[in-house]
Order: structure tokens, then sequence, then C-alpha cells
């Protein structure tokens, strides 16, 4: 953690490294298991000692509109892990089975039988950060909601070309009008490909709405918008509203 405004050795090892790679999971509960995943993601001293160990980024966030089952269970959770490098998060995947602390406090969750799921489902991405941002933004601490965007399509050159249009002058006009970036990510293993992603945050709903309503009509976005070498590059896009949990790194 970043202590009295320095960092670490670790964290300046961890941001001077090349493209990000993150991952996120998005937990969709049975209505049974509520209980037990509330107690695991709750016990974050545990996870994040885990975690620092391997030298890993980690925030978790509430949606903010839920289906039934979430909603009953006051509980639906998006996990974000941020590694410094592809390594990294094969050996954090692969050592934290073999850590002994979070195998015996983690044993109620994994006893679960089959018929008794802890998931009704359970939909992760792994992403790789685009060249315009390839370390992650630290949003300022008056946030209050984050909108994941996850935008699909139609083949793999479509994709690379909307990666393009970020890269090269959709990120630089999100910066004008206080679209506040995050991270971008290239998906390279999810649900459903090709597709990227992208975080933002807001101080409100409000400000959110000035922002993308200041978008939209913006000369350069009505230049870019019409370019041919965009042109069918994001044909399915999911919005995704969030609010930061108050142990969450981000």
């Amino acid at each position: 953690m970043i202590t009295n405004g320095t960092l670490s050795d670790i964290e300046n090892w961890f941001y001077e490294g090349n493209h990000k790679y993150y991952w996120m999971a998005i937990l969709l509960p049975s209505l049974q298991s509520c209980g037990i995943i509330r107690q695991l993601l709750d016990d974050i001293e545990r996870i994040d000692r885990i975690t620092a160990d391997n030298v890993a980024f980690m925030t978790f966030f509430n949606e903010q509109e839920f289906d039934d089952v979430s909603r009953q269970c006051g509980l639906q959770r998006h996990v974000l892990f941020i590694y410094p490098d592809i390594e990294t998060y094969l050996k954090v995947k692969k050592t934290i089975w073999e850590d002994p602390v979070f195998r015996r406090e983690s044993e109620s969750f994994y006893n679960i039988t089959a018929s008794d799921p802890v998931y009704s489902n359970f939909e992760s991405y792994l992403s790789e950060a685009f060249d315009k941002i390839p370390v992650h933004r630290i949003p300022d601490p008056v946030r209050t909601m984050f909108e994941l965007r996850i935008y699909h399509s139609p083949n793999e050159e479509a994709n690379q070309r909307k990666v393009k249009m970020f890269n090269k002058e959709e990120i630089d006009l999100f910066d004008q009008v206080a679209i506040n970036s995050v991270l971008y990510g290239e998906i390279l293993a999810g649900p459903r490909m090709p597709a990227l992603l992208y975080l933002t945050w807001y101080n409100n709903e409000e400000t959110r709405s000035e922002a993308w309503k200041k978008f939209g009509s913006h000369p350069e976005w009505k230049r870019m918008s019409v370019l041919p070498e965009y042109a069918n590059t994001a044909t399915n896009n999911r919005s995704i509203f969030l609010s930061p949990m108050p142990y969450s790194q981000l």
C-alpha cells in the first residue's frame, strides 16, 4: 500500500513495468450461499496478505443494479486484480492453492456441494492494457461510482480497429470532457469474444451524465465516429455501474 504519499520499492517495481494485465470476475451468487460469499470476500486481510506477497493490486465493487438473487442477498460483487505482468498472474493463480492459510480459511467456501452451488454464474475476463494507458490511473478519493463498459466486435479485425480508435483519439477526448479513465484492456479470454473493456470513474451520477453529454456533442467525436476506418467496430456494448467497497484499492 502507498503510505505518506510515497511508494515502496515493491510498488515502484509494479508501476515501472510494461503493460498491466487485468483479471476481473463478476460473482453471481446462488441464494443459499450469500453468507459464505460475504464472509470470504469481506475477510480482506487474508486475501490481501496472499496477493501482496505476489504483487497484485486488488479492488472490489458492488454492482448498483442487481438481479433477483443478488437483490435478496444484498450482494453482487465484481472483483478486479491488476498484475504487473502475465508471469505474476500465472504465479498467483498457481501459488494461491499452495497457501495453507488460504486453504484453511476458505474451507467452508469450497466444501459447498454440487447440489448446493456457491454461484448461479461466474464470469471472468483476462485482458491486457492498451498502449495509450499501459498502467491504471488512480481515481480521486471523492469518487462514488465507476462504470465498466464491455464492447463486443463482430470479428478480431474490427476489435483491433476499436482498440486503435481508443489509443489514437477517443481516450484523449475522454480526458477533455471529464470521462475519467481508470483502465482499458483488450480481452484475451472471456465469456464473449472478441471484445475490450474499460473502467471510468465519476463523483456522482450528475457529473457522469454531464461528461457523456459533452462527449456525444463534441465536434471531435462527431468527426471520428463517421470515419470509415472505425466503422462497425463495436456492435454490442454492455454498461455496468459499480460502487467501490470500503476496502477497495481503487
